[in-house]
C-alpha cells in the first residue's frame, strides 16, 4: 500500500501547476542514441526562476531531439533554444485548464485507491486460504482482517489529503 502511495505522489508531481517543477520531465523520454532516455540522463534540468525550467544539454547534438520530445509531450510547452541551453517558460494556467488538471488529479486518486482496495482484497483472500488450511485460527483471521482494514482506510485517507493539497495547489493563482 505504501508503494501505491510513493506511485501516487510521483505520478502528481508531473502535473503542471503554474509553477516551473523539475518533476514535469519525468515522464518525457528522448530518443537519443538508439534507444529512450529520460531528460536528466541526456542534461542538467535546473530551476532558475519561479517560471522556468532550464535545460544545459550535455551533447549539443541532443538539443534537437530534446525539443521535439517536449513538443510532443502533453505540457503544452514550446521551448526556446539558446546554445546548448533550453529554456521552458511555464504560463499561467487558465481557469479551464485548472478545472482540467483536478479532474486528472482526481482520476489519478481514485486509481490509487482502487490499487490500495485491491492489496486488501489479495491480503484477505490469502488470509481465507490460510484459515481454509488451518494455518491460522478463526479469531487471528478476524483479528488480521481488522488490522487489513484499518490500513486500508489509513492509506485512503492518506490519498485523500495528498489530493487536497494538490488540488490547493493547482487553484492557487
Amino acid at each position: 500500500m505504501e508503494k501505491s502511495i510513493q506511485s501516487f505522489k510521483k505520478d502528481i508531481s508531473t502535473l503542471r501547476t503554474g509553477r516551473a517543477n523539475t518533476n514535469m520531465l519525468d515522464t518525457i523520454k528522448v530518443d537519443v542514441y538508439g534507444q529512450l532516455m529520460p531528460i536528466d540522463q541526456v542534461g542538467t534540468i535546473s530551476v532558475p526562476e519561479a517560471r522556468l525550467i532550464s535545460i544545459q544539454v550535455w551533447d549539443k547534438a541532443n538539443t534537437t531531439l530534446i525539443e521535439s520530445a517536449i513538443q510532443k509531450s502533453e505540457l503544452g510547452i514550446n521551448p526556446q533554444i539558446d546554445g546548448q541551453i533550453i529554456r521552458l517558460r511555464i504560463p499561467d494556467l487558465t481557469e479551464e485548464r485548472r478545472k482540467d488538471l483536478i479532474k486528472i488529479l482526481k482520476n489519478m486518486g481514485e486509481k490509487s485507491k482502487v490499487a490500495i482496495r485491491n492489496i486488501r482484497r489479495e491480503a484477505n483472500e490469502d488470509l481465507k486460504k490460510k484459515l481454509k488450511d488451518k494455518n491460522i485460527s478463526e479469531d487471528e483471521s478476524k483479528n488480521f482482517e481488522k488490522n487489513i482494514q484499518k490500513l486500508t482506510d489509513q492509506n485512503i485517507e492518506n490519498i485523500e489529503k495528498i489530493l487536497i493539497e494538490k488540488e490547493k495547489e493547482i487553484i492557487q493563482i
